[in-house]
C-alpha cells in the first residue's frame, strides 16, 4: 500500500484566533486545488481535525467527489501553552523542540510524544484500508516526526519539510518512507 503525508499549504497568521483555527490563505486554498491533481484515485482522504488542514482535505476531496475522515490524533504538536509566537521566537522554540525531543519546550507537547501519537495513528488508519492507498491530511512538524519513525532515524529539524504544501509517500506495512519531503508547486 503506497501512502502519501501531505502538508497544508500556507495559511492566514491571525495571533488573535487559535492556531489550530487557522483557515489556508489565499495562497494556500489555490495551492491547495492543485494538489488533487497529482494523487492518483481512488485514495481514501484522512485529515487532521486542525482547520487548514481541513481546508485541504474538502478541496482535495470536492475536487475527486469523494468524502474524508478526520483524526484527532493527527494534530500538529500541542503548543497551545504559547499560543502564536512571533516568527522570532518561535523558530528558536521549534529548534528546541526538535534538539530535545523528550523535553517539553515552553510547555509544549514533547516531541517524543507527538512522534508516538502520530505514529499510532497511521498504524490505526493504515490497518482498516490495507487495500488502498491513503493521503494523510496534516501537518509540517508532526509529518517531520513520522518520517524519522519511517527512516528509522532520530528526531531531527533537519527532517522538516521544505515549505508548508509538501509532501512525501511512505509504506505502512512495511514502515518504510519512500520518498523525502517534496514541495507541491
Amino acid at each position: 500500500m503506497l501512502c502519501t503525508w501531505v502538508s497544508h499549504p500556507e495559511v492566514t497568521v491571525d495571533p488573535t484566533v487559535r492556531i489550530q483555527d487557522w483557515g489556508l490563505s489565499p495562497v494556500g486554498l489555490a495551492r491547495a486545488a492543485r494538489i488533487a491533481t497529482l494523487f492518483p484515485q481512488p485514495l481514501r482522504i484522512v485529515s487532521s481535525s486542525e482547520r487548514k488542514a481541513l481546508d485541504t482535505a474538502e478541496i482535495i476531496a470536492g475536487q475527486w467527489g469523494s468524502e474524508f475522515e478526520i483524526a484527532e490524533d493527527l494534530g500538529e504538536m500541542d503548543r497551545s501553552a504559547t499560543g502564536y509566537l512571533d516568527p522570532s521566537e518561535f523558530e528558536p522554540t521549534v529548534d528546541a523542540f526538535f534538539a530535545e525531543p523528550h523535553r517539553s519546550v515552553r510547555g509544549w507537547e514533547p516531541a517524543i510524544h507527538a512522534q508516538s501519537r502520530v505514529q499510532r495513528a497511521v498504524r490505526r488508519i493504515a490497518a482498516r484500508t490495507p487495500e488502498r492507498g491513503i493521503a494523510f491530511i496534516a501537518h509540517g512538524g508532526v509529518g517531520a516526526l513520522l518520517l524519522a519513525s519511517l527512516r528509522r532515524e532520530p528526531i531531527s529539524r533537519a527532517l522538516d519539510q521544505p515549505a508548508m504544501g509538501s509532501s512525501f509517500t511512505f509504506d505502512p506495512q512495511d514502515w518504510t518512507a519512500l520518498s523525502s519531503w517534496e514541495h507541491i508547486g
